[in-house]
């Protein structure tokens, strides 16, 4: 399985004021990149950086940050380019989501990835040939 991560579950994996989706995010990831079937987006290594450095709740220096996002960085990523953001726009028409969501559908299908992990969008939907996997769904439920 090829599993293409949102920002906030990656972002998750550094933010210790939620433990218990900090560890499920960890592991996860570890679990994926090790088998290489982790893929990211050029969009996810851009906010990662930005909410990881601004919006949590103890702030990574932008040096630890910028080291991190280098090491996520040797992934398999999807560049997005004028064709997927032409994707995204057909995707957010055909299926009603936001832009941003529609660009990662449309990275995740490019980049052959079966499941997006994120919390944004419903739990066990598909859209795009894509399985919208929500990691914490069993991490909230406990």
């Amino acid at each position: 399985m090829r599993a293409f991560f949102d920002t906030n579950v990656l972002v998750y994996a550094f933010d210790s004021s939620a433990p218990e989706k900090q560890n499920r995010a960890l592991d996860l990831f570890n679990v994926l990149a090790l088998k290489g079937d982790a893929v990211l987006s050029t969009q996810v290594l851009q906010e990662f950086f930005v909410v990881t450095t601004r919006k949590l709740a103890i702030p990574l220096s932008s040096e630890r940050a910028e080291e991190i996002v280098r090491q996520f960085a040797q992934l398999p990523t999807v560049v997005i380019d004028p064709d997927l953001i032409l994707q995204a726009i057909r995707v957010t028409r055909a299926h009603q989501v936001s832009f941003w969501d529609a660009l990662l559908i449309a990275a995740a299908k490019f980049a052959g990835a079966t499941e997006l992990l994120t919390e944004d969008l419903q739990h066990g939907q598909t859209i795009e040939g894509v399985r919208i996997s929500n990691p914490f769904v069993e991490a909230s439920a406990g």
